[in-house]
């Protein structure tokens, strides 16, 4: 499907990824052969991990921000699946770090094969990125992506320092996502900019939508934590209080609880006791955490569009804002 100059609104999920389809077949195909190694393991696992599926929506935030701008090709599709594997190889890391037995419904990798054999797939998909990237042979782009990933290892330091650390504020929680997940969903569309060879303003505007993106998904998906069921969520409900994560639902909860439950609040955090669940989930209601946070995501998913004002319109730009308002509506 090409750009049309009157774009549809009100783009679903499927309308998107109908739009992105064979782009992303595209990406798909490219994936599964530069997975290959001759070590059999490392095919066992990242098969495992990448045939779990997934929205891949960072591969089709970059489809989609080039195609807003005019550009398709076989480059997009390679910085995709560059942008796939930095993403795969941080989950891996992700659930060995936090110790995760169930991602996207279905066992983690470090459940199935140990944490060691985790940790290293990870790293094979981290080097196997670079070398996809340094095939295209631009210096800017190796810059961003270079940044990028050291920005995300950041943020996976950063969190593990506020682990069971119930004064975790919400500057600090922004502080986390913006460098685990909105860094990348901004680097993902800079770069389809930048194929599209778009000017510093019109590169910036996209960054500015993927980093928005970023933080309203994060924070919606934080929100799940305590509003779906697992089966839904695909993965265990409270699993962030069980990891000792303080969520933007509860830090709000701890801000605005009375003395008594508050300090409850905390020291189910600083203890990770899953069994304090159903207690907490109480105070997150009776505070309004959840429609606190679900505002603030809100309020980042329409920053997100309006980082798009000044593109002209095409099924693109409409599918980019049907992103935007599909990251704070989603139930999964």
């Amino acid at each position: 499907m090409h750009a049309s100059t009157t774009p549809r609104s009100g783009y679903s999920l499927s309308d998107i990824q109908s739009l992105a389809r064979a782009d992303m077949d595209a990406v798909d195909g490219l994936i599964r052969r530069r997975l290959a190694s001759d070590v059999v393991l490392i095919n066992q696992v990242a098969e495992y991990i990448i045939g779990a599926g997934g929205k891949r929506l960072r591969p089709m935030l970059l489809l989609l921000a080039a195609g807003a701008l005019g550009h398709r090709g076989p480059d997009a599709h390679q910085l995709a699946a560059v942008v796939e594997f930095i993403h795969t190889s941080t989950l891996l890391h992700d659930d060995v770090v936090d110790e995760s037995d169930l991602r996207r419904g279905r066992s983690t990798a470090n459940a199935v094969w140990g944490n060691a054999t985790s940790v290293l797939v990870g790293d094979f998909l981290y080097s196997r990125s670079f070398q996809l990237m340094v095939e295209l042979d631009s210096m800017p782009v190796q810059r961003l992506l270079a940044d990028t990933t050291n920005r995300i290892a950041e943020g996976e330091v950063l969190q593990l320092l506020h682990v069971r650390n119930p004064d975790t504020d919400e500057a600090a929680y922004l502080r986390v996502i913006e460098r685990k997940t909105a860094v990348l969903f901004a680097a993902a569309t800079r770069l389809g900019a930048m194929l599209a060879g778009a000017d510093e303003a019109t590169a910036q505007r996209l960054h500015d939508y993927g980093l928005n993106l970023g933080y309203a998904f994060q924070i919606a998906d934080d929100v799940l934590d305590y509003a779906s069921d697992a089966e839904t969520l695909g993965k265990n409900l409270g699993d962030d209080l069980a990891e000792g994560k303080a969520t933007l639902p509860l830090i709000h909860a701890i801000r605005h609880a009375d003395p008594v439950t508050a300090g409850r609040l905390r020291a189910a955090i600083e203890t990770g006791d899953n069994a304090a669940l159903p207690a907490v989930i109480e105070a997150i209601h009776a505070t309004g955490g959840l429609d606190y946070s679900r505002r603030r995501a809100l309020d980042y998913a329409q920053r997100a569009g309006t980082a798009l004002d000044g593109l002209a319109d095409n099924d693109y730009v409409a599918a980019l804002r049907g992103l935007s308002a599909y990251a704070v509506s989603r139930d999964h």
